[in-house]
């Protein structure tokens, strides 16, 4: 009989040993985390992240850009933040992130004001999503919970699989989806296109390509700052209206055809998501509770906790 029992009583006890690891690495984000160890931790935060942005407004859509492109590689572990070193191939120099990704000064910033107050306790990757959050508040958008506890990572990945702005409604879809993301959280997130700039070689091919699904008023616009043959590293906003304020701009601008990159345009183009970009431009509430619920749900990809990565002193390298 014993010999009967004692597997199940094993295989039982491992069960339930599994279950409760499994519900603790679960429990291990928390909007608590530094309540004992750095009580004052978000103040250091929002207090560098709000003179950064005071200073230049455009600051806000990069720490926003940094954070997704951290969290859409290995998950939300500060690997973006690594520079080049004998061990570490960085992202810093991949192709989507070279002389483009910006704000890692405003993060080392906030960090260092956190190793002066508790040393080794906040990681950067907490640090990045708070600050893409105060980002957003100090432009006039929505603020959210961070859940806390993530830690950082001990290297970095080059196999960079961000979505394109050359991509169709399809693969959008999908490369959110991969992520846990779905097409509402796809469009909503989208939205951070309401601020920020992009590069003139990044939507040449939309403003000369006289599609139908552009106005050509906005591609003639357009063209005087990007010239067909020169001129790549010219910017444009994203959003021709309010390219400084957090608001629903960008989605009114997508039902006239004024999206900049063919990656916003096809969110309006006759598809799955002509709906939800009509009830956006409607309703500027319901953009940005949908914003802020997909900001959480993009925070919390894969993130390292318990034991698993390290915390860094310094963000740009490994202790």
């Amino acid at each position: 009989m014993a010999s009967h029992t004692t597997p199940c009583i094993a295989a039982l006890s491992c069960l339930l040993l599994l279950l409760s690891s499994f519900s603790q690495c679960q429990g291990q984000l928390s909007p608590t985390f530094y309540d004992k160890t750095c009580p004052n931790a978000l103040n250091i935060i929002r207090t560098t992240v709000r003179q950064a942005v005071s200073t230049e407004r455009r600051m806000a859509a990069s720490l926003v850009r940094l954070h997704f492109h951290d969290c859409f590689v290995q998950g939300c572990d500060a690997s973006i933040l690594l520079d080049e070193s004998p061990t570490i191939k960085g992202e810093k120099t991949a192709l989507p992130n070279l002389d483009s990704a910006r704000g890692y000064d405003v993060i080392e910033a906030a960090k260092d004001e956190l190793e002066k107050t508790c040393p080794g306790i906040v990681s950067c990757a907490d640090v990045l999503s708070v600050a893409a959050r105060d980002a957003i508040a100090a432009v006039g958008g929505p603020s959210w919970t961070v859940k806390l506890g993530r830690r950082d990572s001990t290297m970095a990945s080059r196999t960079i699989d961000l979505p394109s702005p050359f991509d169709n409604l399809d693969r959008l879809i999908s490369s959110f989806a991969s992520k846990g993301l779905n097409t509402r959280d796809m469009v909503a997130l989208s939205g951070a296109h309401t601020l920020g700039q992009a590069r003139c070689f990044l939507f040449r091919d939309r403003i000369y390509g006289n599609g139908t699904d552009i106005d050509v008023g906005f591609a003639n616009t357009r063209r005087r700052n990007c010239p067909k043959d020169t001129g790549n590293g010219n910017l444009a906003p994203l959003d021709l209206v309010t390219p400084n304020s957090f608001d629903n701009n960008y989605y009114k601008n997508l039902l006239q055809k004024k999206g900049l990159l063919q990656s916003d345009q096809v969110l309006f183009s006759g598809g799955a998501t002509d709906s939800i970009v009509s009830e956006y431009a409607r309703s500027p509430q319901v953009f940005q509770a949908d914003f802020a619920s997909a900001m959480i749900k993009m925070s919390e990809i894969q993130p390292l906790t318990g034991q698993n990565g390290i915390i860094r002193k310094v963000c740009g390298a490994l202790n």
